[in-house]
């Protein structure tokens, strides 16, 4: 069975962690970085991934 772990999405301008999501690492094994909506910059900014508590 794939294991799925969480991960935090923090933007890559501000520093602020805005999303939470999971991801399989066998599948997927390099970080995530997605365009998402950051809420502190009130713009679209690539977001990478961190580690989740």
């Amino acid at each position: 069975m794939a294991q799925k772990r969480y991960v935090r999405l923090e933007c890559t301008v501000c520093h602020s962690i805005n999303y939470l999501t999971k991801r399989n690492p066998k599948s997927e094994p390099e970080k995530l970085e997605l365009k998402k909506f950051c809420s502190r910059c009130r713009k679209v900014t690539l977001h990478k991934e961190t580690k989740a508590k």
